[in-house]
């Protein structure tokens, strides 16, 4: 008799054991590039990331009532890592595309921003794709940037040069290994402002495709996880109406740089 009781109490302590666990939070895990991309993320010296898309990543999160860690991917094989399912989401100023949406799913947008061309100081402003014919123009790879580059401008003579990282790109037309880039206009930004990109200047934003560069960009989710998609829109509506969207772009002085998602 003692032995049964002792299975039977072994066993009820298993089975509490296994309900606690099921009903303990379990965290979500994002992913973005694992190039620096500010001011949006990068991480500093101590290895800790930083910028206005981390500290929105945080907000949702806290939202969410969830804890959230950030994983650095390289983003040509971002979305790939995500359907095999080595973190929930991605959330590295992907834009939402149609050609994306065949392989995953969006949330809501959470911000968008002009694509820009930048090129040398005193340079031809003229970015009409019969005036760049001859030129070299880079782009980060498996973006919607580098899609842009190669639908408008190869076609009318340009070169497209693709790297796996925004900052390799910068670098080329700081060195002269290029004659212009086109990227975020936000990010570029962030480029010029320093030393390095003293070199150069905004030469002007592209003329919008949505179907090539998108609406705006979303979190990147599995076409199944529509549980986690609703919870992250419910996030970021909430956001938006508590006005934490506005109060994060002045704090990295973007005012009037980014679109926001929309109140109500």
């Amino acid at each position: 008799m003692k032995i049964k009781n002792l299975l039977l109490a072994a066993t009820a302590a298993l089975m509490l054991g296994a309900a606690g666990a099921t009903s303990a939070k379990a965290d979500l895990v994002f992913a973005t590039d694992a190039a620096p991309y500010p001011p949006f993320t990068s991480q500093n010296a101590a290895g800790e990331w930083e910028g206005w898309e981390y500290d929105i990543l945080q907000a949702l999160c806290a939202e969410m009532n969830e804890k959230c860690t950030l994983i650095p991917i390289a983003w040509d094989g971002i979305i790939p890592a995500l359907l095999e399912k080595k973190m929930d989401g991605i959330f590295g100023s992907m834009s939402i595309t149609p050609e994306r949406m065949k392989q995953i799913n969006f949330s809501d947008m959470y911000y968008n921003s002009a694509s820009v061309i930048i090129g040398p100081k005193g340079g031809d402003h003229n970015i009409a794709p019969e005036a760049l014919k001859g030129k070299t123009i880079g782009a980060q790879a498996s973006t919607t940037h580098a899609n842009y580059v190669e639908k408008y401008f190869v076609p009318a003579g340009a070169t497209s040069k693709t790297y796996k990282g925004q900052d390799e790109a910068n670098a080329d037309l700081a060195a002269g290994r290029l004659d212009l880039v086109q990227a975020d206009g936000v990010t570029l930004g962030s480029f010029l402002a320093s030393a390095d990109g003293a070199c150069c200047e905004v030469y002007g934003a592209v003329p919008v495709d949505v179907e090539v560069l998108g609406p705006g960009v979303g979190v990147g989710l599995r076409k199944e996880d529509t549980a986690l998609r609703d919870k992250i829109n419910a996030a970021i509506k909430s956001l938006a109406n508590k006005g934490v969207f506005e109060e994060m772009t002045k704090k990295y002085k973007l005012d009037g740089l980014l679109t926001l998602p929309p109140k109500g």
